[in-house]
């Protein structure tokens, strides 16, 4: 069965413009600038140049009765478009086209678009949190704006309600280490893998009482070890897992249907040096995981920065991009990182 195109997603968008007035179609210029960003345009003046060398592609799938926009064209209609309305579009092509799998491991982190502030209108640099399932190639199932940092917290719950989970394995960091976060993943017929630091002090207390680093290092439970070597670096990674211990008995009834409580001890070095920049890590979760595939998740979580967030920065240059008025930087952060993958 063929899955609806993207054009066909793109078509649902309400055009806002008055119907008189409009030349262009809301999904011809839509869709130009999906296809004009994944071949490196990365301005308006470049996104109008890709369409008229590629007209006659783009006409296999659009109108373009008028021809292509022009780049006034496109940063008037892309900063007026409706953002959460855009974003709804890709998150459910995203579903037509990828199916999570049962245990796939879904990894949401935030990413401030650097250049997206402007000075002179006091307007600071847009904040987004993204949905990036790990298998296979990767693809971002959905993400939304916060307007900083600090509000992943409230927009976290947000995004996962846009989102198919079910069978899934959630992962976010510490600033996602949340009950009501917990809940909604748990709503969604998701598990949670979230990582403990001081902003949870009573998790991050039962943690270094049930497990000193004496117990972690003479483990006798399920344990994982992994060993990478990259760059003449040696960094080696200690996974341990627990069933709820009785230092967690209590906290057990906050967290809905904790389960596994894991520790992660790494250390690295490099050449013949002793090793230095030992580093513990905790994590709870609602799934019962073993130390291997708690080790594995864990590190799975950071694809969302190493392929991602680099090929954003890197290949796409996001964080060059000065592109401010309207809600044009979301609108073309959401085409970026849906296509980015």
């Amino acid at each position: 069965m063929l899955t609806p195109s993207l054009m066909h997603h793109l078509s649902i968008i309400p055009d806002f413009r008055q119907a008189w007035k409009i030349k262009h179609q809301l999904s011809d210029i839509l869709f130009l600038t999906v296809c004009a960003v994944i071949c490196g345009a990365e301005g308006w003046e470049e996104i109008e140049d890709f369409g008229h060398a590629k007209l006659d592609f783009l006409r296999q799938y659009g109108d373009f009765a008028d021809g292509v926009p022009s780049h006034d064209t496109l940063a008037r209609v892309m900063a007026l478009i409706n953002a959460t309305q855009l974003q709804k579009a890709f998150a459910d092509w995203m579903k037509a086209c990828h199916e999570a799998s049962d245990g796939a491991v879904v990894a949401i982190d935030g990413k401030t678009l650097r250049g997206s502030y402007c000075r002179g209108k006091d307007k600071a640099a847009i904040h987004m949190v993204s949905a990036f399932s790990t298998a296979n190639n990767g693809v971002v199932l959905g993400q939304i704006k916060t307007d900083a940092k600090s509000n992943e917290i409230t927009a976290i719950p947000e995004l996962l309600k846009l989102l198919d989970l079910y069978g899934c394995l959630v992962t976010i960091d510490a600033m996602g280490c949340q009950k009501k976060i917990a809940q909604t993943v748990r709503e969604k017929g998701a598990d949670y893998l979230l990582a403990v630091k001081e902003n949870q002090p009573k998790l991050a207390a039962a943690f270094e009482e049930a497990f000193p680093m004496s117990v972690i290092a003479n483990y006798p439970g399920d344990s994982y070890v992994t060993v990478e070597n990259n760059r003449g670096r040696e960094e080696s990674r200690y996974h341990v897992v627990s069933d709820i211990t009785k230092e967690f008995q209590d906290l057990s009834y906050e967290w809905p249907d904790l389960k596994t409580v894991g520790v992660v001890l790494s250390f690295r070095h490099e050449g013949e040096d002793a090793p230095t920049d030992t580093v513990v890590r905790y994590y709870i979760s609602s799934a019962t995981l073993t130390a291997e595939q708690f080790g594995k998740a864990v590190r799975q979580h950071w694809l969302v920065e190493n392929k991602l967030h680099w090929c954003l920065d890197v290949a796409m240059r996001e964080d060059a991009s000065r592109i401010h008025r309207g809600h044009a930087a979301e609108n073309l952060g959401t085409v970026e990182c849906d296509i980015s993958r």
